[in-house]
């Protein structure tokens, strides 16, 4: 039966204000108003009952509310949301109860199964609903901000189309003379180094000639690969811009060796890259590297902001983005040390200074604060005169970030508090009471010290103290334990009748995406990187890991990692001020107003909230036994 013209398009215009029906073609949501038939639902009815007769059916939720699962605390879905999702004829592992009288399109199981076929969009928001809603969720956010970036190409993009030439290389072997006259044929400032196989060992460029050839008075006879650049960045050729963004970053590199399957394809230099910014990367690491006092560094805080602005209207994700912010951060601490340590005579001092927290991460977001440590060595009854050195040049430093703007911790983790200055023999003290003894303090102090990262100094001393605990900690049990128990303490914010549970007070009407969102995967993660001895600290890296030693589906763990880029991409929306440009949805720092999100955005909010509650649950049954 053919419904009325007008019936018709009414349920188009509700239909095209949802995901994933905004995506599908005018004939594909024709198919399914034309063959769905109107449901009332009374509240309390059942729906949909687990196991039951209606195989394969599917819902779509026009007016109301329905809880899915048969506990209290579950899942509540709202208008344009469509249930089940499990496809194939299968019958729904879930039951599904009207919280209220709600009204769903039905569409039969052949006719559902019909449409998976006729419309990609919905075969694959079927599939994997979190994937789906994440991918559309990361492309509304380049839309919303298309104006923003204008004359920007993306950096999404593979890193391949950027390559604008064929590389000059040459074997390490190669005289300079020789390697200096191919580069001024072709024109190019870089000539790689590659052995038998075109495999990358080494890049030279003209900066090298004038350091490492010229100044020392080096003959041009000199084979290239004795003065060259050895082990140069790399990245292949299918990753994205914003991946050798991130690489570049980290290791301070001004040009990469793009490969594929490990041989050399290209030179990309940080003008290809940077070109794509109008704040660049070039730019803020230059301002860094070349200031000369505190003063100079100031104006590169701006700049880093610019540049996060900047990444997301360009549609970056989250994971590197906040690894690039990370690394400007460091970069930017890094510098500060080189300028404030000769005047602390640290001078036969070992020491490393340690990033903790969301800093230890890579994490940090715009609004983060201070969470810094230090860990030295030093000889026997010479301890306390080394600390009061260091005591001196890390509070020089802590100060000197607050007035970069990196606010200091409220709770005093820093390294110029004495309890963060110690040796590695009193590290390994503190840590193994914590472990042995895990009161609340303790579980509250491992949340945050246990995500350390050596940033400056000696490397090798953080590294020593992190191999020493991934060894210890699988072997404490009831510290994992208790970890476990801590880490479960809080419910993603769900609500049996609203979609959201918002706060009361002074907080009335808000989320907080911090301590209700990204902290539960922050949490799950670490608990499973302690106990399975996993020595990253990034949340997505440990959740990865984690995933492999249990045995999960790939796209069961993607599930988690998108639910937890998307809440922190939320945040830095929310503190960049992006999100009251679209409808007032930031209240304040970490918090939103959730119902003030487009409706995309509360769809995908629900669905990491769901993916939350889902790792919960596997870390409950994995380690909380």
């Amino acid at each position: 039966m053919t419904a009325p013209p007008l019936l018709l398009e009414a349920t188009l215009r509700f239909l095209r204000a949802h995901e994933p029906f905004a995506r599908m073609a005018r004939r594909d949501l024709e198919f399914l108003a034309g063959r769905a038939r109107l449901g009332y639902f009374p509240a309390g009815s059942v729906v949909v009952d687990a196991g039951g007769d209606a195989a394969g059916a599917l819902y779509v939720l026009q007016r109301g509310h329905v809880r899915a699962g048969e506990a209290a605390s579950g899942a509540v879905l709202g208008p344009g949301e469509c249930f089940p999702l499990e496809g194939g004829g299968a019958a729904s592992a879930t039951r599904y109860v009207a919280t209220e009288d709600a009204f769903c399109l039905q569409l039969e199981a052949a006719d559902a199964a019909a449409l998976r076929v006729l419309s990609a969009p919905f075969a694959e928001f079927s599939v994997q609903s979190a994937r789906a809603l994440a991918t559309e969720a990361q492309g509304q956010v380049h839309r919303q901000f298309s104006q923003r970036a204008v004359e920007q190409q993306t950096l999404l993009q593979p890193v391949q189309s950027l390559l604008r030439r064929a590389p000059v290389s040459c074997v390490a072997g190669t005289p300079l003379r020789t390697a200096l006259e191919r580069m001024r044929a072709e024109q190019v400032g870089t000539i790689a180094a590659v052995d038998a196989e075109s495999r990358p060992i080494g890049i030279f460029t003209l900066t090298d000639l004038m350091e490492r050839v010229v100044l020392p008075g080096i003959p041009l006879e000199t084979a290239v690969g004795q003065v060259m650049t050895p082990r140069p960045g790399a990245v292949e050729a299918d990753a994205t811009a914003q991946e050798a963004l991130a690489v570049m970053a980290a290791h301070g590199f001004h040009q990469l060796v793009i490969t594929r399957d490990g041989r050399l394809c290209g030179v990309l230099s940080e003008r290809d890259l940077f070109s794509l910014q109008r704040v660049s990367m070039q730019h803020v690491l230059a301002t860094i590297r070349g200031a000369r006092d505190v003063t100079a560094l100031w104006c590169t805080t701006g700049d880093i902001a610019t540049l996060a602005d900047n990444l997301l209207a360009q549609g970056a994700a989250a994971e590197p983005l906040t690894r690039t912010i990370a690394a400007l951060n460091d970069a930017l601490t890094a510098r500060l040390i080189d300028l404030l340590a000769p005047a602390h005579g640290l001078e036969g001092v070992d020491w490393c200074w340690l990033s903790l927290g969301s800093e230890g991460r890579r994490e940090q977001t715009i609004a983060s604060d201070q969470d810094n440590a230090l860990i030295f060595s030093a000889p026997a009854g010479a301890h306390d005169a080394a600390r009061q050195r260091l005591l001196g040049f890390a509070r020089a430093v802590n100060q000197a970030l607050a007035g970069l703007g990196v606010p200091l911790c409220p709770g005093d983790i820093m390294a110029g508090n004495p309890a963060n200055c110690l040796s590695v023999e009193e590290w390994r003290g503190r840590f193994a009471s914590w472990l042995r003894e895990p009161d609340a303090a303790a579980l509250l102090a491992a949340n945050i010290y246990f995500d350390f990262r050596p940033l400056a100094g000696d490397a090798a001393l953080a590294d020593k103290l992190r191999r020493w605990l991934t060894d210890l900690a699988p072997a404490s049990p009831i510290f994992l334990r208790l970890l476990t128990a801590n880490a479960l303490q809080t419910e993603p914010p769900l609500g049996r009748v609203r979609s959201f549970v918002t706060g009361e007070g002074e907080h009335r009407g808000s989320l907080d995406l911090k301590t209700a969102g990204t902290r539960l995967f922050v949490d799950a993660a670490r608990a499973f990187a302690l106990a399975f001895g996993i020595a990253d600290t990034g949340t997505a890296a440990r959740l990865r890991l984690a995933g492999r030693r249990l045995g999960l589906e790939e796209r069961d763990v993607a599930a988690f990692v998108e639910s937890f880029q998307f809440l922190q991409l939320l945040r830095l929306r929310a503190q960049r001020g992006q999100l009251a440009s679209e409808g007032g949805a930031a209240v304040e720092g970490n918090r939103i107003d959730p119902y003030a999100l487009n409706e995309l955005d509360q769809r995908m909010l629900k669905e990491s909230l769901r993916q939350a509650r889902a790792l919960q649950r596997l870390l409950e049954q994995t380690l909380a036994r």
